[in-house]
């Protein structure tokens, strides 16, 4: 010790500094320490005790959500609110309408619903915004007065949080905010967010959208058209006629896409028009509608279509000829004439790609008739061997030099 204190004399004030931080720096390891610790003690208590309520609130849930058991049991208890309200809207998101009524009940008769609107209307930052989620989604139609307020929030990531509430509630109310705000140009935000939120609202009535297409602007006629090609369903069949002679080139691609939907007896005349269309990328939603279509009369527009002038067209045209299964021999005659290389060369390669290549060969082998289709077939496969193996030389010829 007397060389300690020695030492500590001869260092003068630098050596108790130095003490000084030594000491410092073990009393902060040692609260880092203990605040682990400690903060891991709290959480497995917190687990535990977790764990423990919602085994005990699970044994009696049929009679909870029934009503049998006293709301005031559970109620007063903000440990229990949260369990239950997390079950309750585990159990709504994927209930289909004879469950929903119950559980809806239930939230509503425990006061957990008018909690949460109360939560959205007042609160503020990050509580209101999972105030906002979490009434998007129960699915209740009390949620989306209160869900619309908030899209006039002058934070960004509040009127996100209710726009993807009112998308989460799927009910075709909940579009009408977002649709008088988006005709109005009063909503800002991510165009992904307000698209994907309308889509969920609009998917089991789309004609909610048709009103606010007809007086909308350019770009927001744009948007809204194409959440109708992802929604449309059969019942709009005239009103997607209109649309198909829209002036804008994306309403005329939401339509074609759209039209899928529709009967062939209505589709069918429109696809063909649009499959002619100036812009290409209506076309290629044309010919994509039209390969999904089970009707005889889509083959001539589709060889129409093989020979068009874009190669993502020609391309989507074969994939849907090539899977013709009986008509292959009929439509393989068909595409030979109209003489376009490029038509024969991509339905070709899409028989090649499907598997069907074999079968159009055997078929044409066994005809006894001259089949002309089938000796261009031949030539061109030939020909295609032929560019290969020459790739192929040079290829290594390049790399033995």
């Amino acid at each position: 010790m007397d060389f300690v204190s020695r030492l500590i004399s001869q260092l003068g004030p630098v050596a108790g500094m130095v003490l000084k931080a030594i000491f410092f720096s073990l009393l902060g390891i040692f609260l880092l320490v203990a605040f682990i610790v400690t903060r891991r003690w709290y959480r497995a208590r917190y687990f535990r005790r977790l764990n423990q309520r919602t085994f005990a609130l699970r044994a009696v849930w049929d009679d909870l959500v029934a009503g049998r058991l006293p709301v005031k049991e559970w109620r007063l208890n903000p440990f229990d609110c949260e369990i239950v309200e997390a079950i309750l809207l585990d159990n709504i998101e994927t209930a289909n309408p004879d469950q929903l009524a119950p559980l809806l009940s239930c939230l509503r008769d425990s006061g957990l619903l008018d909690m949460r609107i109360r939560e959205a209307r007042v609160s503020g930052g990050w509580k209101r915004r999972t105030a906002l989620v979490a009434l998007g989604r129960t699915r209740a139609p009390e949620a989306v007065p209160a869900l619309a307020e908030a899209l006039d929030s002058p934070s960004e990531e509040t009127r996100v949080a209710a726009v993807r509430g009112l998308g989460r509630t799927g009910l075709p109310g909940a579009a009408v905010p977002l649709l008088d705000r988006l005709v109005g140009n009063e909503i800002e935000v991510p165009e992904h967010t307000l698209k994907n939120a309308l889509a969920n609202c609009c998917r089991k009535s789309p004609s909610v959208l048709i009103s606010y297409l007809n007086k909308s602007t350019r770009q927001t006629r744009e948007l809204i058209a194409r959440v109708l090609g992802e929604v449309a369903s059969a019942e709009l069949g005239d009103e997607l006629m209109i649309l198909a002679a829209d002036p804008l080139a994306e309403v005329r691609a939401s339509a074609a896409r759209a039209l899928a939907a529709a009967p062939p007896s209505i589709a069918l005349p429109a696809l063909t028009v649009l499959v002619c269309d100036d812009e290409w990328f209506v076309r290629l939603r044309a010919v994509v509608a039209l390969g999904f279509m089970e009707h005889q009369g889509r083959v001539r527009p589709l060889i129409r279509a093989l020979c068009d002038r874009n190669r993502y067209v020609r391309q989507r045209a074969a994939w849907a000829l090539a899977r013709l299964g009986p008509q292959l021999e009929d439509v393989l005659e068909q595409v030979v004439d109209t003489r376009d290389s490029y038509a024969l060369q991509a339905f070709v390669s899409e028989l090649e790609r499907s598997g069907a290549i074999e079968k159009v060969i055997e078929a044409l082998a066994g005809s006894e008739e001259d089949n002309s289709a089938g000796n261009v077939l031949l030539d061109a496969l030939n020909a295609g061997k032929k560019r290969v193996e020459a790739a192929l030389i040079s290829a290594a010829a390049a790399g033995r030099g």
